[in-house]
């Protein structure tokens, strides 16, 4: 399986489908460095592995899996966290407000804002509350082109996450997604979601007011 999907200046991106429901998994490379970053350990533990194992032709130095990030709390985007935490004693990082409710302890707490220094690269963490409480996205900004964002399951093509019909979750989603996303990076940043296939926020943006209006 080719898992490349971007060769960036810096770093490369590589991105795998796990699961019956479709689940992206990510994994930032440093090429200088080789430090990693894994975002959504989300099932099949035995992909993930091999994932690592074709990372291994993106950096000159030896890969290191410095931390594996989780965008929220639900079980699809779980299932492989346990078995990655043993087999390579890897960090984990998370939401504030999901971290409780993830089947292993959360070393890094992620607030709005916050930012991740890795060797070779950093990703910002952006919370978006409705999806869950604590559904944080992680940005990485290219030095030479477009800022790529880990939307989890906070903001697809043709919208943003379920919130079960809530109005208040839903409010508060596409309120977040409109400040934090919309709001500060601009049309060519490509969307990395938690399932399916990316977008960009110049093919969403003229339809969040549609979004608003239908309610979902």
């Amino acid at each position: 399986m080719d898992s490349l999907i971007h060769d960036l200046r810096d770093i490369t991106i590589r991105r795998i489908s796990v699961s019956e429901m479709d689940n992206n998994v990510y994994l930032l490379t440093s090429k200088a460095t080789g430090a990693q970053l894994l975002i959504d350990a989300a099932d099949d533990l035995a992909a993930i592995q091999a994932l690592l194992a074709d990372a291994a032709a993106d950096t000159s130095a030896t890969p290191k899996l410095a931390l594996v990030a989780t965008t929220h709390q639900h079980w699809d985007h779980v299932r492989a966290l346990p078995g990655l935490v043993e087999a390579t004693g890897v960090k984990t990082a998370a939401g504030t407000d999901d971290a409780p409710e993830l089947p292993v302890p959360v070393d890094v707490l992620l607030d709005h804002g916050d930012v991740g220094n890795f060797d070779g690269f950093d990703v910002t963490a952006v919370h978006l509350r409705g999806h869950t409480p604590g559904s944080v996205a992680l940005v990485y900004q290219d030095p030479e082109g477009p800022a790529h964002i880990f939307s989890g399951d906070s903001l697809f093509p043709g919208g943003v996450g379920n919130t079960q019909n809530d109005p208040e979750r839903f409010a508060q989603l596409i309120s977040d997604v409109s400040e934090r996303l919309f709001g500060v990076y601009p049309d060519d940043t490509v969307v990395h979601p938690g399932h399916g296939k990316p977008t960009t926020l110049g093919a969403e943006r003229p339809h969040i007011r549609e979004w608003r209006a239908r309610g979902w």
